[in-house]
């Protein structure tokens, strides 16, 4: 019986160490969702988003993410997750006003953060413009393509206290030099946090690992990328596919969907989620998810 009592005490101390550990364990996940209503997909019924939402959507939420970073949201899909999403608050879809219109697209797709409410304190958040007057909306500089933005929150977990940031972005799709220069801002803006003050840097890079903007965020002093954390630097394949999965063919077979982290961020897991019903995609890019520590 005496035996029976020890085992039952180191069960319970082993538990409760388990929970502590657990306490400090985030998900994380970017999605690049595609911007709705495009005439471009409309003679594809799979790519129609009315008829994708439904797997979108369910595709993040069965992973429990602590919170996700979506890229190209306009009206409907954000009223969808909004919907959808009872668990989760959201930041990045409204503002100083980038867009006018109040229904379709006007090539401006915004970067928006949900996160758990009843895990995370809310502590600030914000939005700046990837150009060269950056608290201007809708400001573009370097030929870029369309306006871009970043938008961050900053949260404080309820339980152990701990705080950190997360940012959301979408780099131009067109010019190289743009790209380098918009993450050069993104960088410097990072630095105003102390070193081991943690942050994740979402987003769709429009890049892959050669390119300049990568190359120049590798370069700086603390930046890592969660998937090279657990799979080592190299081209693992595409993560733009064009709603065609394993089948689609492209000359530069690239990642360009990245989760780069900052500070006392130990990442343990990283994925590339390849979900999918038939020949239906949640979205024409895979999503990331990875778990991380704050240590």
């Amino acid at each position: 019986m005496r035996y029976f009592f020890i085992t039952i005490t180191l069960l319970l101390a082993l538990t409760a160490v388990s929970a502590k550990k657990a306490a400090d364990e985030y998900k994380i996940m970017t999605c690049n969702i595609r911007i709705t209503g495009l005439e471009a997909d409309a003679p594809y019924a799979e790519r129609v988003w009315e008829n994708r939402r439904d797997l979108c959507v369910n595709t993040i939420l069965k992973r429990k993410p602590d919170f996700f970073c979506l890229q190209e949201v306009i009206y409907d899909s954000y009223a969808y997750f909004k919907e959808k999403c009872k668990k989760y608050t959201s930041y990045g879809f409204v503002g100083p006003e980038m867009d006018p219109y109040t229904e379709g697209y006007h090539f401006i797709g915004k970067n928006v953060i949900f996160f758990r409410t009843d895990k995370f304190e809310f502590v600030g958040s914000g939005c700046y413009w990837l150009s060269e007057d950056p608290l201007i909306s809708g400001s573009m500089s370097w030929e870029t393509n369309r306006a871009r933005h970043c938008n961050w929150v900053r949260l404080r977990d309820k339980k152990t206290g701990k705080e950190f940031r997360i940012l959301d972005i979408h780099l131009d799709h067109i010019s190289d030099a743009a790209r380098r220069e918009q993450i050069k801002i993104i960088v410097r803006e990072c630095e105003q946090y102390s070193k081991d003050f943690p942050q994740i840097l979402c987003g769709d890079f429009n890049a892959g690992i050669k390119s300049a903007p990568i190359k120049y965020i590798h370069a700086q002093d603390g930046w890592k990328e969660m998937y090279e954390d657990i799979h080592g630097m190299g081209e693992y394949g595409y993560t733009c596919h064009a709603f065609l999965g394993p089948n689609h063919k492209s000359k530069s077979n690239r990642r360009i969907d990245f989760i780069f982290h900052r500070g006392n961020v130990q990442t343990l897991s990283c994925d590339v989620v390849t979900d999918h019903v038939g020949n239906m995609y949640p979205s024409d890019h895979y999503f990331i998810e990875a778990n991380f520590r704050i240590k």
